[in-house]
């Protein structure tokens, strides 16, 4: 295929494996053995994708839906990585797009208001490839029938022949880090304010997920929740520091996940 050359399983070295697993209070600058600061281990990487304009406002807004919470919602997260664990993440967040020729140098990839993506034939077969290669996608801030059934569209284009399932307490990316068995729905800010926290008629959360072959997770779906609000709206005082807190947990099990399955 032209322009895929270089095309590989996500590579993750050794040294962000071992410093993921090592929670901390706070980091130092890394610096590598010449005193030159270091690498970073982890980058968020957002994915960019073209919206349907059936639920997107129409085709003047078929390439915004992508950019919710950005770049706040990546740099209070990368922040929060940085304390809450060895890593050495970037500071600041990245985009591509699946056919991008760098998408295999990344095993973490964020996808949000996946309801009214759209994803071509040609760009589901590169999720599948990225994924079952040992690629990891999170999906996030989308609510309601209407918007699970936009997602699904793409989704079974990408599997069709794999199940979306329910995620059990017990399931190991709940429990990478921290021990995740609180069913908290993680609102937007207005629902954090008001105490409404569904959307449309998104009043359950779900954490749903697929599967590989062998038993890896390599699509979190957080269905009726807006992590990224969480982490956008981490410092203003109305939005309440617990659901900010459990946000970063989960996100920081959801990274640790990724780079070491």
């Amino acid at each position: 295929m032209k322009g895929r050359a270089r095309k590989r399983e996500p590579i993750l070295c050794l040294t962000a494996v071992l410093a993921g697993l090592l929670a901390a209070g706070g980091s130092a600058q890394r610096l590598d053995l010449d005193g030159f600061q270091a690498q970073p281990e982890f980058y968020f990487v957002r994915l960019a994708y073209n919206s349907n304009p059936w639920l997107s406002g129409g085709w003047g807004a078929q390439w915004s839906s992508w950019t919710t919470d950005a770049p706040e919602a990546e740099t209070h997260f990368l922040q929060g990585l940085s304390r809450l664990t060895r890593i050495h993440a970037a500071r600041d967040g990245r985009a591509i797009r699946l056919e991008d020729e760098q998408l295999y140098d990344y095993p973490f990839l964020y996808a949000v208001e996946v309801g009214r993506w759209h994803l071509s034939d040609e760009e589901a077969a590169l999720l599948r490839e990225y994924l079952l290669r040992g690629g990891f996608l999170m999906v996030d801030d989308f609510h309601g029938t209407i918007e699970w059934e936009g997602f699904m569209q793409s989704m079974r284009k990408v599997f069709p022949d794999r199940p979306v399932v329910e995620l059990p307490d017990t399931d190991e990316i709940f429990h990478v880090l921290y021990d995740l068995d609180q069913r908290t729905q993680i609102p937007n800010v207005w629902g954090a304010m008001t105490g409404r926290t569904w959307e449309r008629d998104g009043y359950t959360p779900h954490w749903r997920g697929i599967y590989d072959d062998d038993g890896r997770l390599m699509v979190i779906i957080n269905f009726n929740m807006d992590l990224g609000d969480a982490w956008e709206h981490a410092d203003p005082p109305q939005y309440p520091e617990p659901l900010t807190a459990l946000a970063y947990r989960f996100g920081v099990n959801y990274v640790l996940y990724a780079m070491t399955h």
